[in-house]
């Protein structure tokens, strides 16, 4: 396993860290054989789309200096759930509507003993709290789920975005209010990206010739 990650990392995983992510594999592949979570099948594939993309996000997030997550449309815990294996400080919410999917991320919570990880059963339009970075991925209606996820951003925070790299102009059109960074391509991924947009702070412009 260390060795598919490589590609994602640019710091090797505590042996704790990758106990996480086996015991969270474990869970997904017997989970996944009655429900269907996620359309990846393979162990080593699971391994690079989803925890390895997830960890390569984890990394262009300045998560030292953070420490509320939201992670909307959660799924299968992505990328949630591996940022906060990687940041164990964070305080996450992960919101799901799908109860089959719900269940499973309360027991990945359980098995991996993690604190500070709250299950939200619900749609996001319901939610009313708000977090410094706000992650989405691979959810669907991509454009209508977009201002959705721009309100739970607070004020100065960010919102990261792992998508394929024609939505990223849709995104930079659709939230005028964030400052966007260039995308960032994802190793190994067939135009894939982590988009990062930064939400101005109250009274703060866009610099000259931001989008």
């Amino acid at each position: 396993m260390p060795d598919l990650l490589a590609p994602f990392l640019s710091q090797t995983l505590t042996p704790a860290q990758l106990q996480q992510v086996q015991t969270y594999l474990d869970l997904l592949l017997k989970w996944n054989a009655r429900t269907n979570l996620t359309a990846i099948r393979t162990a080593d594939e699971i391994v690079q789309r989803h925890f390895g993309e997830s960890f390569f996000a984890a990394q262009q997030l300045d998560l030292d200096r953070v420490t509320t997550l939201i992670d909307l449309g959660s799924g299968a815990g992505f990328p949630g759930l591996p940022i906060k294996i990687a940041a164990p400080h964070l305080q996450v919410t992960l919101i799901e509507s799908q109860n089959k999917k719900v269940a499973f991320l309360r027991e990945v919570v359980r098995a991996l003993h993690l604190q500070d990880v709250t299950v939200y059963s619900g749609r996001a339009e319901d939610f009313s709290d708000r977090a410094q970075i706000v992650t989405m991925r691979a959810v669907e209606k991509f454009e209508s789920i977009l201002p959705i996820a721009a309100k739970l951003v607070e004020a100065g925070g960010r919102l990261a975005l792992l998508i394929g790299s024609g939505q990223a102009e849709i995104a930079s059109a659709s939230l005028p209010d964030f400052e966007w960074q260039s995308p960032i391509d994802i190793p190994g991924a067939r135009q894939r990206v982590v988009l990062l947009g930064n939400l101005f702070a109250a009274g703060r412009q866009p610099a000259a010739g931001s989008q």
